[in-house]
């Protein structure tokens, strides 16, 4: 009998919005909407205080703006939100290489064996959003089950900040009271057909026979016939192309003594040597990223043309620190290693990093 496997859907809780109230606190507790503005454009990400008033992503910023007249808006920037979906998949891949990003704020990882040698999908992801919180800043919420679609349907239940599992024994039932449109390959349009033919919940899909949906819904059919069953075999996809490694720090007040600043270099390299030597990397270039008091952010660059040692990424960071006076005190620090050293071959598999400095 083949092992049960043991999936973890992560899901950032209104990420954009999110990172926009973490790195302005102005926002906090306030109804943020990214992107748009009041008379044109479409809402990106809506925070939970605006979801209170009915506005969502994709929505109109006009009906958004009539929907909640508080709302604030705010420019995406999604080079910040990149840069911290990178930072939370590293830690994903501390406990599983199987981790398969479905988009900057969610993702499967299979942890039926683990880094951790962690029995327990429950504590591994426990663990994992309270570091996400602890080392980010950001809640996630989490579903885990024995399939892909059903840990992502897990990770809705209890949002935000929670999670929640659906076990064998659980899924039979869950699925059968589960409404129609929310299994996965069912859209809206073939929820309309399914509604016509009486189909509202997963127990009346259950009724009919795989012969009929085949006729009904063609090769669709089965994929209906299997779901509403529990039976989703598709397996996470590793997909990682990093591009970098790096490490950053926001400061409980900003700094603008130079004795300081190099205080938290020196344990920013630190963290980053530790990172290279997990993920047994080297690089060429060196990248200093500086975020001021006043929200703008500055990078500094150093390379050569073989990979640096890590005496010289110390040297280079500190000399990319020193090279220009700072126009004003620092509220983060940043320090990432790019050009990569990359095995394509490694362990007999090709794979592909995603880094945080570039795309």
């Amino acid at each position: 009998m083949d092992k049960i496997r043991k999936i973890i859907h992560v899901d950032m809780d209104a990420f954009y919005a999110s990172v926009e109230q973490m790195d302005n606190p102005e926002l906090n507790g306030k109804p943020v909407a990214v992107g748009g503005n009041r008379e044109r454009g479409v809402v990106a990400a809506a925070s939970y205080e605006a979801r209170k008033f009915g506005v969502r992503s994709a929505m109109s910023s006009k009906i958004a703006s009539l929907r909640c007249p508080g709302l604030v808006f705010v420019k995406p920037r999604f080079d910040r939100y990149k840069e911290l979906s990178y930072r939370i998949r590293d830690i994903f891949y501390e406990y599983t290489d199987l981790v398969e990003p479905l988009s900057l704020d969610e993702a499967f990882l299979d942890v039926t064996v683990n880094k951790v040698n962690n029995p327990y999908a429950t504590k591994i992801a426990r663990e994992i959003r309270s570091r996400i919180k602890s080392e980010i800043g950001l809640n996630a919420s989490a579903g885990i089950s024995y399939n892909k679609f059903l840990a992502k349907i897990a990770s809705d239940l209890n949002k935000p900040n929670g999670q929640a599992v659906i076990t064998p024994d659980q899924a039979t039932d869950f699925l059968e009271r589960l409404p129609i449109e929310r299994f996965f390959g069912i859209g809206k349009v073939t929820a309309e057909k399914m509604k016509k033919l009486g189909i509202h919940t997963g127990w009346d899909l259950k009724q009919y026979s795989l012969d009929f949906l085949s006729r009904r819904f063609g090769k669709s059919g089965l994929h209906y016939y299997e779901i509403v069953r529990g039976i989703h075999l598709s397996e996470v996809n590793p997909n990682r192309d990093r591009k970098s490694i790096s490490v950053e720090n926001t400061f409980e007040r900003d700094l603008f003594s130079p004795r300081e600043l190099l205080a938290v270099l020196e344990k920013l390299t630190q963290e980053l040597f530790r990172r290279m030597e997990r993920n047994e990397l080297r690089g060429r270039t060196v990248t200093l990223k500086l975020k001021y008091k006043d929200f703008s952010v500055q990078t500094r660059s150093k390379s050569l043309s073989r990979y640096l040692e890590n005496e010289e990424i110390i040297l280079f960071s500190k000399d990319l620190l020193e090279q220009d006076p700072l126009k004003m005190p620092i509220r983060l620090m940043g320090i990432g290693i790019s050009n990569l050293d990359i095995d394509e071959d490694r362990n007999g598999k090709q794979l592909r990093f995603e880094g945080f400095f570039s795309e």
